[in-house]
């Protein structure tokens, strides 16, 4: 039985992620801030903050024996206060520093056995630069830089790494008024579970959006470059 480690498994897409792999027969272990709704006899849950210590403790008992597959789901994003700025350094925490963790951690597990795969959530987003949400778009573009690096470091290892990058999906993070195309959990689960069975390091959903934000990027720099 193939085992996964989803990561943010207590709501949204990871909730979504850990409920297909489990009806298609793996074992999952949960990780999240938040209990879990999950009864299923496959499923163990871990609950506990990705940036605290005790997150890092804990995932590396449970990585010790390594998975198949890792998921990292968690995200947050809030909106700029010039008042509160200590919290722009929380999003990056929590959506870069904890994913590099994460991968530092499981790993090396699955290189010394040379298969697995570990696969970040990223957003579409990381395209474009915002002043309502600086601290999200720019952990994004690091997110899917360095993971894009990474998975190509290691195309020879038998170990995957991949990160998808989402328009708006109906969680909680699509907070904006304007939400184009966006996905329900479910349909982002799928697109999860398909790249985990693929080989494709880098995967963009939905193509609609993709098209709209290579436009907003346009303007973006046209509106840059004018301004200059």
């Amino acid at each position: 039985m193939k085992r996964a480690c989803i990561v943010g498994s207590s709501d949204g897409i990871g909730l979504a992620t850990a409920r297909r792999l489990l009806a298609d027969g793996w074992a999952v272990t949960g990780v999240a801030r938040s209990e879990s709704a999950l009864d299923h006899p496959q499923y163990a849950h871990c609950q506990c903050d990705v940036t605290t210590a005790d997150y890092r403790e804990r995932l590396r008992g449970l990585a010790r024996s390594p998975f198949d597959a890792v998921v990292y789901c968690v995200g947050v994003g809030e909106r700029l206060s010039l008042d509160e700025l200590a919290r722009e350094l929380h999003v990056f925490e929590v959506n870069l520093i904890a994913a590099l963790t994460t991968a530092a951690i499981v790993l090396p597990p699955m290189l010394a056995i040379r298969r697995g795969h570990l696969l970040v959530l990223s957003s579409l987003a990381d395209g474009l630069v915002s002043k309502e949400y600086p601290s999200y778009n720019a952990s994004k573009a690091a997110l899917s830089s360095y993971f894009s690096g990474l998975g190509a470091a290691l195309r020879e290892t038998g170990v995957a790494v991949s990160h998808v990058r989402f328009g708006f999906v109906d969680t909680k993070m699509a907070k904006s008024r304007f939400r184009p195309f966006m996905v329900t959990r479910e349909v982002a689960a799928d697109v999860v579970v398909r790249t985990l069975r693929g080989s494709s390091r880098r995967v963009s959903f939905p193509l609609r959006m993709v098209w709209l934000v290579a436009v907003l990027r346009a303007v973006q720099s046209l509106g840059r470059l004018f301004s200059r």
